[in-house]
């Protein structure tokens, strides 16, 4: 797609730069759509696109019409901007690039600021997006939208938005280049989509990142609602395709909801996605319609989260792309499947803690086979087999430059001898999820 190609020109979105002025300008210079719905704000480390996802999903359920704004996206750009659950059509894709344009084209240029001519860096692939799907949401007009962060918060270019509601997932280690090298600086960048009046869903957090987040909602004058003490996940228990929950919601409990996902991150995810909505619908002590709830979770979807591509053997993608993220897909793995072995398809980005992705993993996979994904970013095979080798011993690592030969490896080792109930678990970043999930539908077609 041409305007795709226009896009990726620009620089790439992991090039944070720690300004809103661009975005601001071309917000402003369409007529501030940002402001003409109500919104949820997630950020966070991990759950970030679930929880949105979710949270779109009950409002979409109560009969709002919908926006929906994630990234990265796992097989089409498009799929980050969604009107009523669906990504834009290709053709309503290129209508708002080129209803944008022109306002891209004049911030490009020269941002004339108090009476001096200013040349900016042209505006980044992510911010040109975010001027996208705001255009979008206010043209179709949708009457909320909820919004996931790219990275941080202060200066993510979603965070022009004033939203009613910010839900701030679980905080880890992640992208410490521009987020700093411990949870509290993390925490108090993400905290800066937390604005006066806001209403403030915190998962449960580390000590260090909840202070920072208490001190910046009381220092704005937002409502902090906690897991664990103003909403929560009460009780679960595995189900056949998910798991079958009880949530404690601001407005009361929440029984017998069905959530088609695994994981008992997925099942905190979704009370921070119920309290979001409940905040921003203003249910009140009553809650919202439990049918309503009931019928949205189990309508709920995360692709690219622990999901089964491919069956004979089970291959399963996650986009888990830090310790944090693998430690829990491990618990997710053990609670939902029983494989009598389970082989790792495993490629890096440059700029994460392999070694501490390995680590979370090892103890999970019988085998492993590093290899790299389609994006530039990769860490190089030999590098990346190295570090595995250090964490599981060189007998259980393979390697293999190519993915889709990582993917037939890891397949043969599963059925090694004919054994049956074998697995494979592709992971390590979200671009390796998505090129085995594009790879094994084209096997499939």
């Amino acid at each position: 797609m041409e305007v795709e190609r226009a896009i990726l020109a620009r620089a790439p979105e992991h090039d944070l730069v720690p300004s809103l002025d661009r975005i601001a300008e071309v917000c402003r210079l369409m007529g501030d759509p940002q402001r003409s719905f109500r919104a949820v704000h997630v950020t966070g480390t991990n759950g970030k696109t679930s929880t949105t996802r979710m949270a779109e999903r009950l409002l979409r359920e109560h009969g709002l019409r919908t926006g929906r704004f994630t990234s990265p996206h796992l097989l089409d750009v498009r799929e980050r901007i969604s009107l009523d659950g669906e990504p834009l059509t290709p053709q309503r894709f290129v209508e708002v690039y080129d209803e944008v344009a022109p306002y891209l084209d004049l911030v490009d240029g020269v941002v004339d600021r108090d009476g001096a001519a200013h040349r900016e860096p042209r505006l980044t692939f992510f911010e040109v997006l975010v001027a996208m799907g705001y255009a979008a949401f206010a043209d179709a007009p949708v009457e909320v939208a909820a919004v996931e962060v790219g990275m941080g918060g202060s200066w993510d270019a979603t965070n022009v938005l004033d939203a009613a509601v910010a839900v701030v997932t679980p905080i880890a280690l992640d992208h410490e280049r521009f987020l700093g090298h411990d949870v509290a600086s993390i925490a108090a960048e993400k905290a800066g989509i937390i604005k006066p009046g806001a209403v403030v869903v915190l998962a449960d957090q580390p000590d260090p990142a909840a202070r920072v987040l208490l001190e910046r909602a009381a220092a704005v004058g937002a409502r902090v609602v906690r897991a664990g003490v103003d909403f929560g996940l009460v009780a679960r228990e595995i189900a056949v395709g998910g798991q079958l929950l009880t949530l404690q919601g601001l407005g009361g409990s929440y029984d017998d909801v069905f959530l088609p996902l695994h994981g008992a991150y997925q099942a905190h995810n979704a009370a921070c996605a119920l309290a979001a909505v409940e905040a921003l619908l203003e249910a009140g002590e009553a809650g919202l319609d439990r049918e309503t709830v009931r019928a949205a979770f189990a309508d709920a979807d995360s692709p690219g989260r622990l999901e089964v591509v491919r069956t004979g053997p089970t291959v399963l993608v996650d986009a888990a792309h830090n310790p944090a993220g693998a430690a829990v897909l491990v618990d997710a793995v053990r609670e939902s499947f029983s494989f009598t072995r389970l082989v790792g398809v495993v490629g890096v980005l440059t700029d994460k803690d392999a070694e501490g992705i390995l680590g979370a993993l090892e103890p999970l996979l019988d085998e492993v086979v590093v290899t790299r994904s389609t994006s530039p970013r990769s860490l190089p095979v030999d590098d990346l087999r190295e570090i595995a080798e250090d964490v599981f011993g060189e007998e259980r690592v393979h390697a293999a430059d190519r993915l889709d030969t990582a993917v037939d490896t890891a397949v043969g080792l599963a059925e090694y001898g004919g054994a049956v109930g074998g697995g494979v678990l592709a992971t390590g970043s979200v671009t390796v999820a998505a090129d085995v999930r594009r790879l094994l539908a084209r096997k499939e077609r």
